[in-house]
């Protein structure tokens, strides 16, 4: 908050910028995809909440030796193939209500333009520079390793030509690539990092990517003559770019890079640096490789990396090779749109991995939507109903629940902003937990109607306002669901933060309404 000239009061509107990671569209979306996509959606819709101007950013990653080489498989064109999975991505991403802003294709010509616009700079600052490579490539993972990070048929690291993620034999490559110098950025990128120590969220992950950097950085290659299907290099178009300059660059592209202000497009620095969500697989290429690409060019490091672990399936990670994975969709008709997406963000800390079950999907359904949300909605709306007529009444400035709210604001708040989705739902079902107390304390349901029972509905109207508010970003439908039946109107996520969550706001006279379970029980 700030003052004007006349000393009234007005919010600072801060930019936020949240992107994903681009999703390689060599397979359809499954529940990793959907894990890191619905994280990003729910921090987001907080951001929102607290006034900020905010933009999301997802899309998909379509160049690359395994698109071209499952495209000749498919009996189609590189093109032809992204085209026909691309849009499930964007499809599934509307059926998990993903409030994305934009969603970007590697292939569109903005994104083309930008990695063109970043090449150039750094080619310019003397940062990429021709030589000849013989390495071993993973395909899959479209890196290059060296021997002793490989691994044997039984993991056994630095034995064996096996590639450390995926488990299956690398390639031999050998030929005339341009490089990136990263072995010139060691010192600029620790300088920088020690002047932004809370850029890496959760600490464990940032330090592994600081050991990385300690460690020695190694040139890696950036461009490939033997592959087609990419982006030419701009003063070399013989070289085709591949992977990094190509795929992260689309956090710059989506918000203007490479275009020109002056001829209408966007400026990116209105919005950048930005916030990016990725898994603990690509910490090197983003926090390492990426920021050091940026300095080349003279553009801001990102803001801030929100590192995920991995959501497993039987013990590893999902992925097409492994044959393990679960498609998101499928779930909602078991647990519904929002009990999937509660799942996810509720049952594991963000930076750790999880390890999904059926069993623990069903589990955490029951017991936090079913048994306390649920619960709480549908036994407040028939004490209102039974002892209030259906009319809602005010709550008590001096409601012991009144404590319990601003303490669940204040640390639902805190671990948002923290990138903890996890801990800032359980705070928010701290106040779920208290006003459940407060009815089972006072028993408003064995009273005869009267003023003690109206102050102790007010309460419970008035803490399910503001849970309706807290939980939007998770369940924005059920929470909207709640808002309306407990007589509220409007868009529960217009509402906003910290006004919305004052204790004292809810209007007497409301009609509430109970209508039908908003979490059935389900039994395995």
């Amino acid at each position: 908050m700030a003052a004007d000239d006349h000393g009234t009061t007005v919010r600072c509107v801060t930019r936020t910028y949240v992107t994903t990671p681009i999703y390689y569209v060599n397979a359809e979306p499954h529940l990793g995809h959907a894990y890191t996509t619905i994280v990003g959606d729910a921090i987001t819709r907080w951001s929102r909440l607290m006034g900020n101007e905010t933009k999301y950013l997802t899309g998909t990653d379509e160049h690359g030796l395994k698109i071209q080489q499952a495209a000749e498989a498919n009996g189609q064109t590189p093109q032809e193939f992204v085209d026909e999975i691309a849009p499930k991505f964007a499809k599934a991403w509307e059926r998990l209500n993903i409030a994305n802003d934009d969603f970007i294709r590697t292939t569109e010509p903005r994104h083309k333009a930008a990695v063109a616009e970043l090449l150039q700079r750094c080619y310019d600052a003397g940062d990429i520079e021709l030589d000849t490579f013989a390495g071993k490539y993973c395909v899959a993972c479209e890196e290059y390793y060296s021997d002793d990070e490989l691994v044997s048929d039984a993991g056994v690291v630095g034995e064996g030509d096996n590639c450390p993620i995926h488990h299956r034999p690398v390639e031999y490559f050998e030929e005339e690539n341009y490089f990136f110098r990263l072995s010139r950025f060691q010192d600029r990128l620790l300088d920088w990092y020690a002047k932004h120590p809370d850029a890496m969220k959760p600490e464990h992950r940032g330090n592994e990517a600081l050991g990385l950097i300690r460690s020695g950085l190694r040139d890696f290659s950036i461009s490939r003559t033997s592959l087609e299907w990419g982006i030419p290099l701009p003063w070399d178009p013989k070289h085709v770019t591949y992977v990094w300059f190509d795929a992260l660059t689309n956090y710059l592209a989506a918000i203007g890079f490479g275009s020109d202000p002056d001829a209408g497009g966007e400026n990116y620095e209105d919005w950048w640096p930005g916030t990016h969500l990725i898994g603990k697989d690509i910490v090197r290429q983003h926090c390492v490789y990426w920021p050091a690409m940026l300095l080349s060019a003279g553009v801001e490091p990102p803001k801030s990396w929100a590192i995920g672990g991995w959501l497993l399936s039987g013990g590893e990670k999902m992925s097409k090779t492994s044959g393990n994975v679960v498609n998101p969709l499928d779930l909602i008709d078991d647990v519904g749109l929002d009990g999937f997406r509660y799942y996810v963000l509720a049952e594991t800390p963000y930076g750790s991995d999880g390890d999904f079950t059926y069993e623990g999907l069903v589990g955490r359904y029951n017991s936090d939507l079913a048994n306390n949300l649920g619960n709480l909605a549908a036994r407040v709306a028939t004490v209102v109903s039974k002892k209030c007529d259906g009319v809602g009444t005010a709550p008590s400035p001096d409601s012991p629940l009144a404590a319990a709210a601003a303490t669940a604001f204040d640390d639902t708040a805190k671990w948002w902003a923290d990138m903890q989705p996890s801990r800032a739902l359980d705070a928010t079902w701290g106040l779920i937990r208290a006003t459940n107390g407060h009815l089972e304390q006072n028993e408003p349901w064995k009273s005869e109607p009267g003023p003690e029972v109206d102050t102790v509905m007010g309460d419970a109207l008035e803490a399910l306002r503001i849970v309706a508010i807290l939980c939007a970003p998770a369940i924005p439908d059920t929470a909207q669901a709640v808002w309306e039946r407990i007589g509220m109107t409007g868009n529960v996520l217009e509402q906003r933060l910290p006004d919305a969550a004052t204790w004292g706001q809810y209007p007497a006279g409301a009609t509430v309404t109970k209508g039908d379970p908003l979490f059935p029980r389900i039994k395995l």
